[in-house]
């Protein structure tokens, strides 16, 4: 993976050669019960497996983990929690077949984010309605991983009749649509026939995810429905939220150790004109790994506690808090790792085509990914200000 790293952040596309390999090794089926064919892996073994799978490409382990969320959420949810918030029958044998299908291989490309409402569940303008015994999905999405190569597509869609056809709610009555009246869910859509992959992503960073639009004009039967009951999203997103939120911490994680590795390379094969050691004869310069060091280490340790808390108590307000955490440290940890080790190691690696400007880029957007630094620093504030982070703020998290 990491060999093709390079190719991939020039061409803009997730490698199929690394989707390739993580079949072969089941990595696919990580998070899939072991009864349906996978490994029966929980959240801290995602965060292990993460790490070290960003280290070679941040952008494949960052499309993995989009996968890899549904499937946790899938696989995590407990089938009494499931049915008392009202799921048929109909639901367990779906969500089974799915599970099945991902520990055999197939792919799951997240669609959930759009232009103008970001990942905020509430803002989406994608649309589903009820047509014969499916239902029918309208929208266009963006940032969707993997898109070119994904056997099935999260979707997730607001119900028409919430928000007139094409309104796009402002943010005065973003945090009113939060609320009951707006039912947003999510569909399982197989690729095919009304899915169309618009290819055209250029961005700054992450760019080997390949994260294209995608268009629907899609039917999908009943059983497409995740939960089997509509609007539940709002509310998986704020009982789930390592899923959505703590889930990328070990994806940079281990784009801001790639980052400091990198460096660690290039200082030591580095030489200066009258320093005798080269890069590593400088104080200033090694000072700089230094900071990296402890920066990365707190990290990791922050990403553990976290993945302990999901495993044992999994929703509760503590572990959420650790969840918020996490994702803050990481994006602001892999950007400052990052930002810092270009200026110990110098101009010469920022040309196009040197590992450590790819890093580097990759870095800077982990505070950019849902929930941003802001948003998550917002949350933990009013957490400790002793006020309700989902309920009190002023506009909708999701």
């Amino acid at each position: 993976m990491a060999g093709r790293a390079g190719d991939a952040d020039r061409c803009g596309e997730l490698p199929a050669a690394d989707l390739d390999d993580l079949r072969q090794a089941g990595l696919l089926g990580l998070l899939v019960p072991r009864r349906f064919g996978g490994h029966g892996g929980g959240f801290a073994q995602w965060a292990n497996a993460a790490r070290v799978l960003a280290e070679a490409s941040g952008s494949t382990a960052l499309a993995l983990n989009m996968h890899t969320s549904v499937l946790g959420a899938l696989a995590g949810t407990p089938d009494e929690l499931a049915r008392a918030m009202g799921a048929p029958e109909s639901y367990f044998s779906a969500r089974d077949r799915m599970l099945t299908q991902a520990a055999g291989g197939s792919f799951i490309a997240v669609a959930m984010s759009e232009r103008g409402a970001g990942s905020r569940l509430s803002a989406l303008r994608t649309s589903y309605r009820r047509e014969g015994d499916g239902y029918r999905i309208t929208g266009l999405k963006s940032f969707c991983s993997g898109a070119s190569h994904a056997d099935v597509y999260f979707v997730a869609a607001r119900a028409a009749e919430d928000h007139s056809e094409g309104e796009q709610p402002d943010e005065d009555h973003l945090a009113a649509a939060a609320g009951p009246a707006t039912r947003v869910s999510h569909f399982l859509v197989p690729a095919g026939n009304g899915v169309t992959v618009e290819p055209n992503w250029d961005t700054l960073g992450m760019r080997g995810t390949g994260s294209h639009d995608l268009r629907l004009d899609v039917w999908v039967p009943a059983d497409a429905l995740v939960g089997g009951l509509e609007g539940l999203s709002l509310l998986i997103a704020q009982i789930m939220p390592q899923w959505l939120v703590a889930s990328y911490a070990a994806v940079y994680a281990g784009v801001g150790r790639a980052t400091f590795n990198a460096g660690i390379e290039h200082a030591r094969g580095r030489t200066a004109a009258g320093i005798p050691k080269g890069l590593v004869g400088l104080p200033a310069v090694r000072a700089r790994f230094g900071h990296a060091d402890v920066a990365l280490a707190a990290l990791d340790v922050v990403i553990d506690e976290c993945a302990r808390r999901v495993e044992a108590d999994p929703g509760s307000a503590a572990t959420n808090r650790w969840v918020w955490r996490a994702k803050l440290l990481a994006g602001q940890t892999a950007q400052d790792v990052a930002a810092s080790v270009i200026e110990a190691c110098g101009t010469t690696v920022t040309r196009r085509g040197h590992p450590l400007e790819r890093l580097y880029r990759d870095a800077r957007c982990g505070s950019l990914q849902p929930a941003t630094t802001d948003v998550c620093a917002d949350w933990l504030g009013l957490a400790a200000l002793g006020g309700d982070p989902d309920a009190d703020a002023n506009v909708a998290r999701w």
